[in-house]
């Protein structure tokens, strides 16, 4: 056994230090993110890479490659961030201006039908090999939590508070669907995950509706 496939028995069931270590590093991010801390983005992107190892291992490629968008994202994230906070300031934090809200809706909604497409045809979704029209709903659910999860990432290195609000939707499909699926553990996660994401927007609304005039300045 090689040191991507190490792991460790829990009620009869293999777990790999890469998909726990992983998960671990996941949920941290959202705690970093809510402090707006720039050890969001390299725990993001070492998380990313243990994920990406745990779905290869486990031949899920559809998920791996969700995995490697994140890293991709964490290295821009990382740029926007320092960008944002040289000389020693602080990172300003703004709602999104509403063309940049429709931008977001419209590429959730193209997005996920050009993912979803995509999955169907290439069977990068394990919903591809269900019967219909389950396999659909189960291909059409997976895209629009590929595209809504690669949008919110996009948003936060945007410094954009809507970038919670993104989440929570993304959560609201997440969370029933993994439990619907058997899969009570990732469902589990997908719920803690929704309630930091609420605390996270909360927060950063807070803080963009505190700022000094001249922050909120820059911010837009």
């Amino acid at each position: 056994m090689n040191w991507a496939e190490a792991g460790f028995k829990i009620f009869g069931t293999h777990v790999l230090w890469t998909d726990l270590v992983g998960n671990i590093a996941a949920l941290s991010t959202v705690l970093l993110a809510i402090r707006r801390s720039m050890w969001t983005w390299p725990v993001q992107f070492t998380g990313s890479v243990l994920l990406f190892i745990a779905s290869i291992n486990a031949h899920i490629t559809g998920n791996a490659l969700k995995q490697a968008l994140f890293a991709g994202l964490a290295v821009y994230g990382w740029w926007a961030w320092r960008r944002g906070t040289q000389d020693g300031k602080k990172l300003a934090v703004r709602p999104a201006r509403p063309r940049e809200r429709l931008t977001l809706i419209g590429l959730m909604v193209l997005g996920t039908a050009a993912v979803g497409v995509l999955f169907f045809v290439t069977g990068l979704s394990w919903g591809a090999h269900e019967p219909l029209p389950k396999g659909a709903f189960l291909v059409a659910a997976d895209a629009y939590i590929f595209v809504g999860s690669a949008l919110a990432t996009w948003a936060q290195g945007r410094a954009l508070v809507d970038f919670w609000i993104v989440w929570v939707a993304v959560d609201l499909v997440g969370v029933p669907l993994a439990f619907s699926s058997g899969l009570v553990v990732s469902g589990y996660v997908y719920g803690i995950f929704f309630v930091l994401v609420l605390v996270g927007f909360v927060k950063w609304l807070r803080e963009y509706r505190s700022a000094p005039l001249g922050e909120m300045a820059v911010a837009r």
